[in-house]
C-alpha cells in the first residue's frame, strides 16, 4: 500500500490531543501533583508507544515537535496548577521517550519565560520539590530551546487553519473566594464578631451609639460567596456554548454563501443556452459547408515575425541577396561534370 501522509497540522494532532487530555483528566482525578501518580497513569495507558510505527525520519521529527508542542501548551496558562504540572511531566516523558537522534528540543518562547519563573516560585513556596526536580532535570539535559516564537515561522499559511479547542475542565479559575469561605476562616470570623458584640455590651458609653458590624455577617458573607461561585460556573459554561454556536454559525454562513454562488453561476450558464424551436427539434443536424452563406468569420490576426539579424544587416547596407547556387531540395552544391575526353573512335 502507498504511504499516506499524516493529516496533523504543525501545532497539534487531534488523536494525540485526545489521548493527552484523557491522561491529564485521570491525573486530575487523583487530586495530587506527585510524579509517582503521573508515572503510574503513564505506564497504565502505555503512553511510550505513541512514537512507534513511524518509519520515516523526517515524519518522526515532525511528530516529535508536535508532541512536545502539545505538552508545552498544557504547561502554560490559562490552565490550573495541577494541569500545568501534568504538562511538565508530559514534556519530561515525551523528551526522554522519543526515538530521534539527536532528540528534538522543546521550544520555549521568550514571552513565556516570566510565566515559567512564576510557576517555579509558586512550586517552591508550596514545597512541591518533585516539580522542581523534573524541571531542572530537563534544563540539565539541555532539553529547552529558547526561541523568539513558540512555532516555526511559515509564510504559506492555510486559509482556514484548524483551531485547537481548549478543554474547559482543565482551566484554572480564581480560588480566592472559595478559600475565603472555608470553614476555618468562617469560624474565626464568627469568633471575632461575637467578641466584638461582647466588648460593645461591656462598654456602657458606646453601647447604643456605635454599630460598626452588620448583623449576621458570617452567614451573609457565606451566602454571597456561594452565589458568586454558582454565577461563575454558569457564566463560564454559557460563554463556551456561545463560542461553539458562533463557530457553527460562521461555518453555516460560509457554506450557504458558497452554495448561493454556485447556484448563481449555474443559472447564468443555463441562460446562455439557446433552445431550438419546436418545429426544428426533431430535424437531423446538417453540417455547414465552408462555402455556405452566412457571416464570414474574421481571420485570427497572427503575430508578425521580426526580421533576422542577417536580413536587418542587408537592409541597412541596402544590398540585395544573391540567389544561392544550391537548390532547396539538395543538401550540397551541384558539381559540374568534367568534359568528356575524345577517343579514337570519336575522331
Amino acid at each position: 500500500m502507498p504511504h499516506i501522509a499524516p493529516c496533523y497540522s504543525d501545532f497539534f494532532y487531534d488523536p494525540l490531543t485526545e489521548d493527552v487530555e484523557e491522561l491529564l483528566a485521570r491525573f486530575q482525578q487523583t487530586d495530587s501533583v506527585r510524579y509517582q501518580d503521573f508515572s503510574a497513569i503513564w505506564r497504565d495507558m502505555s503512553f511510550s508507544d505513541v512514537f512507534l510505527g513511524i518509519w520515516h525520519v523526517s515524519e518522526l521529527k515532525r511528530f516529535n515537535r508536535v508532541a512536545l508542542a502539545t505538552a508545552m501548551k498544557y504547561f502554560l496558562p490559562p490552565y490550573s496548577y495541577q494541569i500545568r504540572v501534568g504538562g511538565l511531566y508530559l514534556m519530561f516523558g515525551f523528551y526522554h521517550r522519543q526515538l530521534s537522534t539527536p532528540p528534538v528540543q522543546i521550544r520555549l518562547a521568550l514571552r513565556d519565560w516570566a510565566t515559567v519563573q512564576t510557576f517555579l516560585r509558586s512550586s517552591l513556596d508550596s514545597g512541591h520539590h518533585d516539580v522542581l526536580y523534573i524541571y531542572f532535570k530537563l534544563v540539565a539535559a539541555k532539553a529547552f530551546n529558547f526561541v523568539a516564537m513558540p512555532h516555526f515561522l511559515s509564510f504559506q499559511k492555510q486559509r482556514n487553519p484548524k483551531k485547537d479547542l481548549v478543554c474547559a475542565d482543565f482551566l484554572g479559575r480564581t480560588a480566592a473566594v472559595q478559600e475565603m469561605v472555608s470553614s476555618d476562616i468562617l469560624l474565626e470570623l464568627s469568633d471575632i464578631e461575637s467578641q466584638y458584640h461582647q466588648l460593645k455590651e461591656a462598654t456602657a458609653g458606646v453601647q447604643s451609639r456605635v454599630d460598626l458590624a452588620q448583623p449576621d455577617l458570617t452567614s451573609r458573607l457565606k451566602d454571597a460567596a456561594s452565589n458568586f461561585i454558582v454565577w461563575q460556573r454558569k457564566t463560564f459554561s454559557q460563554y463556551h456554548e456561545d463560542e461553539d454556536c458562533e463557530d457553527d454559525e460562521k461555518q453555516n454562513k460560509t457554506s450557504s454563501s458558497r452554495a448561493k454562488l454556485l447556484a448563481s453561476i449555474k443559472l447564468k450558464g443555463f441562460k446562455t443556452v439557446q433552445e431550438a424551436s419546436k418545429s426544428r427539434r426533431h430535424r437531423p443536424a446538417q453540417a455547414l459547408d465552408s462555402c455556405s452563406s452566412g457571416p464570414e468569420l474574421d481571420p485570427v490576426p497572427r503575430r508578425k515575425r521580426p526580421l533576422s539579424l542577417r536580413a536587418r544587416t542587408w537592409k541597412s547596407l541596402q544590398l540585395t541577396e544573391r540567389e544561392p547556387k544550391t537548390k532547396t531540395w539538395l543538401l550540397s552544391e551541384t558539381q559540374e561534370k568534367p568534359p568528356a575526353r575524345r577517343t579514337k573512335a570519336t575522331q
